[in-house]
């Protein structure tokens, strides 16, 4: 047994993947479409982000910082949909598979802080300081998110799994 193998305690941890799992997930097209959207989410979210301190720092560019987030969010929906269906079709269900399960738990809550920033925006229920606010605490959970992704890559790259790619792709 590999050090990589190894977990706390010296307690062995079970693979990523099985291996049919492991086929199942080079077959399905959806993990292409994870690999591309990932990484484009990321740099939306970079964008965003500087354009969101940026008017929180200036006051300057509030309609492209607000429109920004919801680039953001709308490119948060569609991999959160795809990456559903990736887990379905390796892992037989839709969202928490035991593999994934607290990547999953974490990815509710960017959903949910991003949605309550579109609801907020589309019902005026907040000022423009407060959005670019909460646009910020969803952007926190969805790095946080994002780190489980990379680490959990990063554990079926030292299992000889292979790339680990889920709905947040490393950059839920």
């Amino acid at each position: 047994m590999g050090r990589q193998d190894l977990g706390r305690g010296n307690r062995p941890v079970a693979p990523l993947y099985t291996a049919e799992e492991r086929r199942r997930r080079d077959a399905s097209p959806w993990t292409l479409v994870q690999g591309i959207l990932a990484p484009l989410q990321f740099a939306i979210f970079l964008i965003s982000l500087a354009l969101v301190l940026r008017t929180l720092a200036t006051g300057e560019g509030a309609g492209a910082a607000l429109a920004s987030v919801v680039v953001k969010t709308l490119a948060l929906y569609a991999i959160m949909v795809t990456g559903s269906i990736w887990e379905k079709d390796v892992f037989g269900r839709y969202l928490f598979a035991p593999a994934f399960y607290w990547e999953d738990v974490v990815s509710m809550l960017v959903l949910a802080l991003h949605t309550a920033y579109l609801a907020a925006l589309w019902t005026g229920a907040m000022a423009e300081r407060a959005l670019l606010l909460l646009a910020l605490a969803a952007y926190a959970t969805y790095v946080v998110n994002a780190g489980q992704f990379v680490l959990k890559l990063r554990a079926a790259r030292l299992q000889g799994a292979g790339p680990a790619l889920h709905p947040a792709g490393a950059l839920s």
